[in-house]
This record gives C-alpha cells, structure tokens and sequence, in this order.
C-alpha cells in the first residue's frame, strides 16, 4: 500500500472526485488549489483533496474510495495519514458533509466531532438535488478533530 501526492492532471482521477461530490464545477473550486493524495495497493482505490482553510484548519474536501473497496479501512488509512502528516503545521482537520446516516457515522469513528453546519448549503450551491442513501441533503455538516 502506497499514498502519493498528485501534482499534475488531477482531473485523471474524476470519476472517483464524482464520487464524492457530483457536480464537476464544484471539484473545479478547490481541486487546483488543494493537495491531492491517492491511496494505491495494487491500483488506486482512494483519493483525498485537502486546502489551507486558514487559522491553522486543513479541511478535506474531497474523499472518495472506489465502491468495490469501500468498508476496508482504506478512507481511514488516508485520514490517518492526512492527520500526521499536517500535524504540526495545522491544529484542526475538518470535513464538511451531508447530514447522512453513511458519511457521518464514518467520520466520528475516524475521530471527529460536530463544529457547525451551513444551512441550505447543498440546495443553494447544486444545480440538482444530491441524495445519499434516499434521503436529500440540505445542510452542510461541518465536523472537526484536533491534529
């Protein structure tokens, strides 16, 4: 198993960014910005997006493991390593997420706790609605854990 950055031609990986969020014109606003990490173990079966939010926070925008491999632990593997590897530099890694019965059970088991959330985040910057396990999402859910 290998994790590496991914400076150039990020838009290679796509289909997977998709996975995460939708709508191509919103991966358009942090991919070029943020750093981009691809878990490999015998192909590439997770990515991660993370940007400089300020204040000392480093927030993951995108992640995102190819659905056959997803439940094995390599989203965690790429926490884990996102989290140590800013340690030092930023105090705070947060994620921001749809109120959704799949994605945050994951994330407080990863460590993190709810900060905040931004009302009507999904309905007003979506060109349609984004569901996830039958249910829309509206808010977004902001959760945060020290680093």
């Amino acid at each position: 198993m290998k994790i590496r950055e991914i400076k150039e031609n990020k838009k290679q990986f796509l289909s997977l960014l998709l996975l995460a969020d939708e709508q191509e014109d919103m991966i358009d606003r942090y991919l070029d910005k943020g750093t981009m990490y691809v878990l490999d173990d015998d192909g590439v079966k997770c990515e991660c997006v993370v940007t400089d939010e300020g204040n000392g926070i480093l927030e993951i925008k995108n992640i995102a493991t190819e659905p056959e491999y997803q439940g094995k632990g390599y989203a965690k593997v790429l926490i884990d390593f996102v989290a140590t590897t800013y340690r030092g530099k930023y105090f705070i890694l947060q994620v921001g997420t749809g109120d959704s019965l799949l994605t945050i059970p994951f994330y407080e088991k990863c460590g993190f706790i709810y900060s905040h959330n931004i009302k009507n985040f999904f309905t007003d910057n979506y060109d349609h609605p984004i569901y996830e396990a039958g249910t829309q999402l509206v808010d977004m859910i902001y959760l945060r854990k020290k680093i």
